[in-house]
Order: structure tokens, then sequence, then C-alpha cells
């Protein structure tokens, strides 16, 4: 701005030398008013530098969040591709209508071999479950064979032989009539057999071998009766009671005269006539463990005459003792058991004759097949 120079101001009708020089009160006023100016243009300055600020900011936050917007799109956009290539793929490994018919026929035609491959197996498992049978009753019939002439076991053979009868007549086969009836026919003869407890005969001697022990005590003894205290004062008679007592421990007088007279066992003579009757006792018992009857008879003869020489007849055990191997003595420890060949032949011949007719289908099958070519 400019400042305007002090006029000088004359008035005609006044003299010069009242004239004076005024100093006008605008150039004051002026420069207040230039110096708000002055305010208004730095604060619009600021204004302005404070907008363009702003803007500023703001245009690089658009920026930015333009940047992350198109990273956004191009992430989604790859995932989209991605997503787009998977389902291709998976449509590319889905098959055509075509495939899937004619997958439908393969599934048909595997369908209706499995089913069958499945009769053809389980008629084949039938047929070997019964040969397993019938071998299972060839095997019974050798055990019970075994069993007859090892042990001669009556009830073992007879339920073996049964057991083989029960597989034949769960076969329900007409060629079987003539094994069956060879199996009927040892079961009759089995059944009508004495039975035969060998184990029981032995466990019953092994029973009586123990009770010979208790009869130590069972031999003749002459028992003292008590001896009255002597007196004190000795007298010629008291000395002669003295003698007698002490003679009666070696002189015995039997009133029954016209009994048989035996000798008095003691010590190591009586151990060894308890071992005797023990030998002959287990000797007895081979002999029925083994199906021999004579030495089992003749042991257990001899075992009753050592019972009936060394020990009192009298008595309630010997007795007892006597009765029981006496008893045992009648027992049968051996049987005529019937021959069971016969019966394994025809079973046996059976088997083969079911092998035989098992075998011609087989051998008949490729012959049509070549006559349908």
């Amino acid at each position: 701005m400019s400042e305007t120079a002090p006029q000088i101001i004359t008035s005609p009708s006044q003299p010069d030398a009242e004239a004076k020089t005024i100093t006008p009160a605008a150039p004051a006023k002026g420069r207040g008013l230039a110096g708000l100016a002055l305010l208004v243009a730095i604060a619009a300055l600021g204004a302005a530098g404070w907008s363009s600020w702003q803007l500023y900011q703001q245009q690089t936050q658009s920026a930015r969040l333009l940047a992350q917007f198109n990273e956004a799109g191009a992430a989604a956009q790859q995932q989209l591709q991605a997503s787009e290539q998977r389902v291709e793929q998976r449509l590319s490994g889905i098959p055509t209508a075509a495939a899937i018919a004619t997958q439908r026929d393969l599934l048909v035609t595997l369908q209706g071999d499995q089913q069958r491959l499945a009769k053809t197996l389980s008629e084949v498992l039938g047929k070997s479950r019964e040969d397993w049978r019938l071998a299972e009753a060839e095997h019974l019939m050798r055990l019970a064979m075994l069993r007859l002439t090892a042990l001669q076991d009556v009830s073992s053979a007879t339920a073996l032989v049964q057991g083989a009868d029960d597989i034949l007549r769960a076969q329900e086969d007409p060629q079987a009539f003539a094994a069956r009836g060879e199996l009927i026919k040892v079961l009759e003869a089995l059944r009508s057999l004495p039975q035969v407890d060998r184990s029981g005969l032995f466990l019953q001697l092994a029973a009586l071998r123990a009770q010979v022990a208790e009869l130590q005590m069972l031999a003749p003894e002459y028992i003292l009766p008590p001896q009255a205290p002597s007196a004190v004062n000795a007298s010629d008679s008291s000395r002669w009671d003295d003698l007698w007592a002490e003679l009666s421990r070696y002189i015995r007088v039997d009133l029954h005269a016209d009994q048989d007279v035996r000798p008095q066992l003691a010590g190591q003579s009586l151990a060894q006539v308890r071992l005797t009757l023990a030998l002959a006792l287990e000797q007895a018992q081979w002999g029925a463990l083994n199906g021999q009857p004579e030495v089992y008879r003749q042991a257990l003869a001899s075992a009753r005459e050592v019972l009936d020489r060394y020990f009192d007849r009298d008595n309630q055990a010997v007795m007892a003792l006597q009765q029981r191997i006496g008893e045992l003595s009648q027992q049968s420890v051996v049987t005529e058991p019937p021959k069971l060949d016969e019966a394994l032949n025809a079973l046996q011949a059976y088997l083969k004759q079911r092998e035989a007719a098992d075998l011609m289908p087989e051998a008949s099958a490729p012959a049509v097949e070549e006559g349908g070519q």
C-alpha cells in the first residue's frame, strides 16, 4: 500500500501565516487495516495449507486402500482360478453316461459270476465236510480196534464204534447200508461182553496194599497183666512169685491144644511177611492192568495163603481182607472182544465207492464240453 503525502491546505480567506500543516489520521488507520489484512492472509494461507495436508492424507489413505483392495482382488482371483481348476479336474474324473452304462453292465455280470461261484463253493465245501466226517468215522474205527487190542477197554470201544455209526447215519446214503450193518453187529457184540474195569481193579488192590501195613498188630501176641507191687519184706513165697512172673514171659500155656499152633511173629519176621503180602498184591495189580488172568489169580491166591498162614483167622480185619481178596479173584481181567476187521473193511469199501462216484461227474464234464464245441 502507498502512503499519501501530507497536503497543505490554504484558505484564501485566511492569511498565509495562519496556514499550518495538518497531518491526516488516515495513515494510522491504514496500517491497522494492513495488519488485519495480513493476518487474514496468513490465516487463509494456513487454512489452505491445512486443507492441502488433509487432502494429501486422504489421497494417501485412498491410495493405500486401493492397493489393499487390488491385492485382495488378486488373491480372490487366484483362489477362484484354483477352485475352477479343481472343479475342472473333478469334472474331468467323472465318467460319461456311456462309461457309467458300461460299468453297470460289468457290475451285473460280476454279481452273476459271484453268485455262481458262491453256489459252487458251497457245494464243494459241503462235499468236503462230508468227506471229513467219513474220514473221522474211519479214524474212530481204528481207535476202537486199538482200545480193544491194547487195553481191553470195551466201554471206550463201544462209544467209538457208536460215533462212527452216527456219522454214517447222518449221511442218509443208501449205499452206506452194508457198512452200517457191520458196525451194528460189532456194537451188539461189544454190548454183550462183560464190563472189565482194569483201572478199578488196580485201584482196589492198591487200597488193599495200604491195609497190609495195619496188620502189624494182628499177629498173636501175649500181653502180660500188670504186675502187682512187690512187698517190702522179701520172703520165700515172694521170691517164687517173682521167679514165676519172669518165666511167664518165655512160657505160655495153651488151653486149646487141639488147634494148630502158629509161630508168633514180631520184629523182622513180621516185616518180611507184610512185604511178601504186599508184593503178592502188587503182582496181582500188574496182572489186572496187563490183562493176564493167570498171573492175577495166582497172585491173589498167594496173598490169601500168606494171610491164612501167618495171621489170625478170627481177627475181623484179617477176615475182611481175605473176603475182599476172594471177591476180587472172581473178577475177570480179560475178555474175548469181537473182530473189527470186517466192519472196518466194509467202511473203507463204502468210502472208496463214494470217492469213485464223486470222480465220475468230473471225468464226464470235459467230454460234454468237447461235444458241445
